[in-house]
């Protein structure tokens, strides 16, 4: 590869990734480019750490036969079972405990094939074979996410040349570095996903960060709790305590996404979830569908808790509509986006009556009366109560006990 080429390239890495190029398409034109001017690669993977709740990295791939296989696949933690022994087989592993940058092995020539990744590479014809870990700063690294690895293989007869690794040397690095710029916004798209809800994670992406800031809208309201939870925590081993909310949050977060609601607080035992739309109607539909969701999770984890020895609860919830404050709250240093008003207080005083008529679900009159005809028709009324802090009293109502 001549040294026009290189720097053709890497100018074309650094303008793809300041346009955002996502890593599969960086990694994927990176390879085609290497091969139009001569380097001959064969395959190529480039790894990198993320911050998620669940997955540790993701591994990007790329290979010239055309072999089905995903360009991308995120993997789980490498810090125990089999996934940590085959991790601490892996020369990148290697690399990071020696304090190495770099490894080469000419595998068709006499290299010692001293990890099975590289006996698998000569299996597949590959004749040379380098790798690279290009190590972050200390203060530039986010939880797991602390280097790039990258690894470059040819099936070239003469193996790779003395070019070709300078080309190599010189390249890896920009596309690494364009690879984490789009590591790193999909890192933020994350964050703000999981501790802000979707909806509001994506409008503080937007820039909606101005404090003071909020938009009035109309919107149906969910607020849930667990049944008995103060007695649970009271009698329960204390180690039992998070993976019980985990399971419960998780029913109920998820039906609520399932039909197009965010979830924008978790307070505790609680969960407050908005559900916006053109038509309040439907957006008081998809609430009552959320429930009815979760109540089936519900019920199936508590067989399976119960099949465990665990503690088991109950979700009551309480819906409301009304008009809202969405937005940012707080001060300069802290910020919250969520929603405030009257209407939230009182879907928070509808959930709490749930304990006192004993009914799973209770509902206002105003979210009844959005509901289209044939959803109203399940309903019943259970009287009208005083709830805390609301003026008049109030009559709530409930799903009709045949439907559940």
């Amino acid at each position: 590869m001549k040294s026009a080429d290189i720097d053709r390239i890497a100018d074309w890495i650094i303008r793809r990734g300041l346009e955002g190029a996502e890593e599969s398409d960086l990694l994927i034109k990176f390879c085609e480019k290497c091969n139009a001017a001569g380097l001959g690669l064969a395959r190529a993977l480039v790894v990198i750490d993320t911050l998620h709740p669940v997955h540790e990295g993701t591994v990007f791939r790329w290979s010239d036969d055309n072999v089905e296989e995903n360009a991308a696949t995120q993997y789980g933690r490498t810090t125990e079972g089999e996934a940590a022994a085959s991790w601490q087989r892996s020369p990148f592993y290697h690399l990071l405990q020696s304090g190495g940058e770099e490894m080469r092995r000419r595998i068709a020539f006499g290299d010692p094939l001293d990890f099975p990744s590289m006996q698998e590479m000569k299996d597949l014809g590959h004749t040379d074979y380098i790798l690279f870990v290009r190590r972050f700063a200390e203060d530039a690294t986010i939880g797991e996410m602390d280097c790039v690895y990258s690894s470059w293989a040819t099936r070239n007869a003469q193996g790779f040349s003395d070019a070709d690794i300078a080309a190599l040397r010189r390249l890896a690095p920009t596309l690494g570095l364009a690879i984490k710029s789009a590591a790193l916004a999909r890192v933020a798209d994350t964050l703000v996903e999981v501790y802000l809800g979707r909806d509001a994670g994506q409008r503080v992406l937007k820039g909606r960060i101005q404090r003071g800031v909020a938009d009035r809208i109309e919107a149906a309201l969910w607020f849930s709790d667990l049944r008995s939870f103060t007695t649970i925590t009271d009698t329960a081993k204390p180690t039992e305590i998070i993976p019980l909310l985990n399971d419960y949050a998780e029913a109920v977060i998820t039906a609520v996404h399932e039909v197009g609601g965010d979830v924008l607080k978790l307070i505790g035992d609680g969960t407050l979830a908005l559900f916006r739309g053109d038509d309040l109607s439907d957006a008081c539909r998809r609430a009552l569908a959320a429930q009815e969701i979760a109540r089936h999770r519900v019920r199936e984890l508590n067989e399976k808790r119960r099949a465990q020895e665990q503690p088991v609860t109950e979700v009551y919830v309480g819906l409301h509509v009304g008009e809202v404050f969405y937005g940012n709250i707080g001060s300069v240093d802290r910020l919250d986006f969520t929603v405030v008003g009257p209407a939230v207080n009182e879907t928070s005083r509808i959930a709490s009556m749930c304990r006192s008529v004993d009914r799973p679900i209770l509902i206002s009159s105003t979210f009844a009366d959005a509901l289209p005809t044939e959803e109203r028709a399940n309903l019943v009324s259970v009287g009208r109560f005083a709830l805390r802090g609301v003026g008049h009293a109030k009559e709530l109502f409930t799903l009709d006990p045949a439907t559940l």
